[in-house]
C-alpha cells in the first residue's frame, strides 16, 4: 500500500486533490496517519471523467468519506493507565463533512435513481419488479390451520 501526497497535483482531479480536500495529507506515517491509502482513493475515483462536473466530484468525495467512516467505525476508544486514546474523536471532522456534503447533494443512502438502476434488467433495459415482496414468506397451506 502506498501513501503519497503531491501538493502540485491539487489543481487536477486526482487522489492528491481528494486528500487535500479531506485533510488527509499527513502521509509520512503511512497507515498510522492516513485515512485511506492511494489504492483506495484510486478505486473510489475510478470511473470519474477526466473533467468531472462539481456534482460528480462531490459524489466521489462522499464515497471517500463513507469509506473513511466505515474504516474508523471499528476503532474503539482506549484508556491504558494515564494514556487515553479517543479514536472516535479523529473521525468527527469527516463525519461532519459527510453530513454537510450529503445534505448539499440531497442524496440518501439508496437514492431512487440507484434503486431503479439496480432493478433494471440489462437484457431488455426494462425496469423489473423487486425480488422481495410483502407476504412472500407466507404459505397458503399453513393459513387457517392450527399446528
Amino acid at each position: 500500500m502506498a501513501y503519497t501526497y503531491t501538493p502540485s497535483n491539487v489543481a487536477t482531479y486526482s487522489p492528491d486533490r481528494m486528500r487535500f480536500e479531506l485533510g488527509d495529507t499527513m502521509v509520512e506515517g503511512g497507515v498510522e496517519t492516513c485515512a485511506l491509502c492511494d489504492e483506495e482513493y484510486s478505486a473510489v475515483l475510478s470511473g470519474l471523467p477526466s473533467s468531472p462536473s462539481a456534482r460528480q466530484w462531490k459524489k466521489h468525495k462522499l464515497r471517500c468519506l463513507e469509506a473513511i467512516m466505515r474504516k474508523f467505525a471499528y476503532e474503539p476508544d482506549t484508556k491504558v493507565g494515564p494514556a487515553d486514546f479517543k479514536f472516535g474523536d479523529r473521525a468527527k471532522l469527516w463525519k461532519q463533512m459527510y453530513d454537510d456534503l450529503k445534505s448539499e447533494l440531497g442524496t440518501t443512502a439508496a437514492s431512487a435513481s440507484a434503486i431503479s438502476v439496480l432493478a433494471q434488467n440489462p437484457a431488455t433495459s426494462e425496469i423489473t419488479p423487486p425480488y422481495f415482496y410483502n407476504g412472500m414468506m407466507s404459505h397458503e397451506e399453513a393459513e387457517g390451520t392450527d399446528i
